[in-house]
């Protein structure tokens, strides 16, 4: 069944060659593992292309042409991608490999000051990117990291969090949408209640970026990270958005060429942000690219795509729910989520789901998905995950449903 959308989702396919190859066994591609890495528009491809083919040169070192002509589209990019953030400085922003790194960067550098009891606040709904990070410096520094609850539907609860925030409260790092179950948290409004606490707050926008207009001005975060592959970018590239005040009050996170000032056999000094933290030779085609794609998705439109997404998450959670024994986790309201399906078939391991699925020619995943505390907290071993993004359709949706009617009858459930 095709249900109306406010793209035109037929238009928007044909930009992205990968979707018009077949599987292995001839049947068209269904790809339904978005939360893991979106496909890339031909503009992105091309931008990537264009940059090895015309202007790959080192950047900031070369005093030729080729190497000017590089390092302005380098610096180009970061300023389009702090437009893309609505940041207040292009300076605020510092390419990375991805939210990952982000994450581990902030988490090093700024916690380096934390002091032995001291507190990092994390949700039961973190990808382990963001909690690894904060369990790795607090070891160092005798700090405490400690989780707060989700309800039933997989939110936030926020009356614990503001019991649990305290003097000691340093840092809470959330991320502003659940790669695992879709739910989207109220950033602004948990910005607000951390920052009464005195504490700062990061976000975590991998799964943000590629789905909602993004403002961090308007969201009041300290720290914003993203990553490129996850909205129609390259692998190996994104962006970590810091207040500068912050920033310059950072150590450097990595030591080599390119963040220095001075470096003598006594010591060295380092250059203000953003570079401090660019050690070595960049991915600046990957940036170039990053910036096209953050150019792709404004031009899309961020009203439309949001309205395709409440379609899809509206017809999936009701197409799904016609599945007998199949429990699909996250909010209720498609407002309140990203059209990420992640679900249990009664006494089917989820592994074996997405085998069948897969064999019915579906992408999706299975497995924790880099979220074994939430997993724990559902009391399920893992799930199945379908991830829908601008290209996707409803019909696609009904292909997912009628291929788990098929593992639910090859399992005899």
């Amino acid at each position: 069944m095709t249900v109306a959308s406010a793209l035109d989702v037929a238009a928007i396919r044909r930009e992205f060659p990968i979707l018009s190859t077949r599987n292995s066994d001839g049947r068209p591609l269904i790809y339904l593992d978005n939360a893991a890495t979106t496909q890339k528009p031909r503009a992105v491809i091309a931008a990537l292309t264009s940059y090895y083919e015309r202007d790959n040169a080192n950047v900031h070192r070369g005093l030729y042409d080729l190497s000017r002509r590089a390092t302005e589209l380098y610096e180009n990019a970061r300023a389009r991608m702090a437009r893309f953030l609505n940041a207040r400085s292009a300076d605020e922003m510092i390419w990375v490999r991805g939210s990952t790194e982000g994450i581990n960067l902030v988490a090093s550098s700024w916690g380096a000051n934390l002091k032995p009891g001291d507190e990092i606040l994390l949700s039961m709904l973190e990808h382990h990117s963001n909690i690894v990070p904060w369990q790795l410096i607090a070891e160092r520094t005798g700090a405490v990291v400690r989780f707060v609850d989700v309800d039933d539907q997989q939110c936030i609860r926020l009356d614990q969090l503001a019991d649990m925030l305290n003097a000691r409260t340093r840092m809470v790092s959330i991320g502003h949408i659940s790669n695992a179950v879709g739910t989207i948290n109220p950033v602004r409004v948990i910005a607000d209640m951390v920052h009464a606490a005195g504490a700062l707050l990061f976000v975590d926008g991998a799964q943000g970026a590629p789905h909602v207009k993004l403002d961090v001005q308007a969201l009041d975060c300290d720290f914003y990270s993203l990553s490129g592959h996850k909205m129609c970018g390259p692998m190996g590239i994104g962006m970590l958005w810091a207040r500068i005040e912050l920033l310059r009050a950072m150590g450097p996170y990595h030591g080599g060429g390119e963040m220095i000032d001075y470096v003598g056999v006594d010591g060295s000094t380092f250059k203000a942000p953003p570079h401090r933290f660019e050690a070595g030779t960049p991915n600046v085609g990957g940036a170039i690219a990053l910036a096209a794609a953050a150019d792709y998705l404004d031009n899309v439109g961020h009203d439309a795509m949001w309205a395709h997404e409440v379609e899809l998450s509206r017809y999936g959670l009701a197409r799904l729910a016609e599945v007998e024994g199949l429990r699909v986790f996250g909010p209720d309201d498609p407002q309140q989520r990203t059209a990420v399906f992640s679900f249990a078939l009664d006494g089917v391991h989820p592994h074996d789901v997405a085998t069948i699925v897969d064999a019915e020619g579906v992408a999706v995943r299975a497995g924790h998905h880099c979220c074994q505390p939430l997993m724990r907290r559902l009391g399920v071993p893992a799930t199945t995950r379908a991830s829908c993004y601008i290209y996707n359709t409803t019909d696609e949706i009904d292909r997912l449903a009628e291929a788990l009617e098929t593992a639910r009858v090859v399992f005899g459930r």
